[in-house]
């Protein structure tokens, strides 16, 4: 007797945007891959742990879309910071996708009258696992933010080398900050502080985002320091003390950089995150530490004096701290992250069912 066709046998399928006819189990292994790559984005590193993305699973594509309700409105109005996180955010996705085997095309601001819609991953097709992706995965999943100060071992060049390069593969650039240079972020790292102390509504939204424990966001007291920590360049004054212990270290071996680009528009600052999440797996990769400082971007007076370091060509993204984490200390944990069903819709592919 002649055997039925199964349902994965069938040649029947539906019609994808360019044409294609897609069999409804090459359909349910792309959806699926499409889910499980939204899902550890969640992982990506995002200003105060905002989490400021959601994702939207098409048949034949995955969406990224900011969230207004997880923009810092008196620290970023403008949403560069929003637009790095969610950058970050779609780096970690177009990685997890090529370890699994599907190579994607990105659409950046596909949508001009759709300000919330950032990105489309279309156009997929099947092709080998990336080996080097997938070790990338894994540094997703460990990867954090240490703010105290690193051990007295320097860098090594091969290792700023490796990050330079994966930044720019990006389509950014990195540049390492000289002495006299790293004296001058100095004095504007704190020179940023003191105006953001003094601004009543920036204050009252660091707490916020600093006393959300159990939310899925923030920046809980176990990633804080206890006090201050003795470095060159001054991190974020969070207003109030964590509980992370701080040992007798300085910052004295670590390397500052710059990363930057030529354009200071949305598409940039998204295509920023991108080049932040390939320098800092990269980063963890390698066994360096990398925090980043904001603070000196988000006060435009500051952020224009990190212009001048760059002659004024180009635009400043953000700045980042390396070095190697003193091994006598244990790390930090990891910050909460959104459950994927918060942050993943599936409704689409899913019969309405998100």
């Amino acid at each position: 007797m002649r055997r039925q066709p199964r349902h994965s046998d069938a040649t029947c399928g539906t019609m994808s945007r360019d044409g294609k006819v897609v069999t409804m189990s090459q359909e349910n292994q792309l959806t699926t891959a499409l889910a499980e790559a939204a899902a550890t984005a969640g992982h990506a590193p995002s200003v105060h742990n905002t989490q400021p993305w959601r994702w939207r699973v098409l048949p034949d594509a995955l969406e990224l879309r900011s969230v207004a309700d997880r923009q810092l409105a008196a620290t970023d109005p403008e949403g560069r910071l929003l637009a790095i996180s969610c950058g970050t955010a779609l780096h970690h996705a177009r990685l997890a996708l090529a370890a699994e085997g599907w190579r994607a095309v990105v659409e950046r601001l596909p949508d001009p009258g759709d300000s919330e819609l950032l990105a489309r991953l279309t156009d997929l097709s099947r092709t080998k696992a990336d080996p080097d992706a997938m070790h990338m995965v894994q540094c997703m999943q460990v990867r954090h933010t240490d703010r105290r100060p690193v051990s007295d071992e320097p860098v090594p060049s091969t290792a700023i080398e490796q990050i330079t390069r994966a930044v720019d593969a990006e389509g950014c650039r990195l540049q390492i900050l000289d002495r006299d240079q790293m004296l001058e972020l100095a004095a504007t790292a704190s020179h940023a502080d003191t105006v953001e102390a003094e601004d009543p509504e920036l204050r009252a939204e660091l707490s916020y985002w600093t006393s959300r424990a159990g939310e899925g966001t923030g920046l809980p007291a176990e990633v804080l320091p206890q006090q201050p920590p003795q470095t060159t360049v001054p991190g974020r004054d969070f207003g109030r003390p964590g509980s992370l212990p701080v040992g007798p270290g300085h910052d004295r071996m670590a390397v500052y950089a710059m990363l930057h680009g030529d354009e200071d528009e949305r598409d940039s600052w998204l295509r920023a995150g991108e080049a932040l999440s390939a320098g800092w797996l990269t980063a963890t990769r390698l066994g360096v530490s990398v925090v980043p400082l904001s603070a000196v971007v988000e006060v435009p007076g500051t952020r224009q004096t990190l212009r001048q370091m760059l002659a004024g060509i180009g635009f400043p993204y953000i700045v980042l701290r390396l070095g190697i984490a003193d091994p006598a200390q244990s790390g930090p944990p990891h910050t909460p992250r959104l459950t994927a069903a918060q942050v993943v819709d599936t409704s689409a592919v899913r019969g309405g069912q998100g």
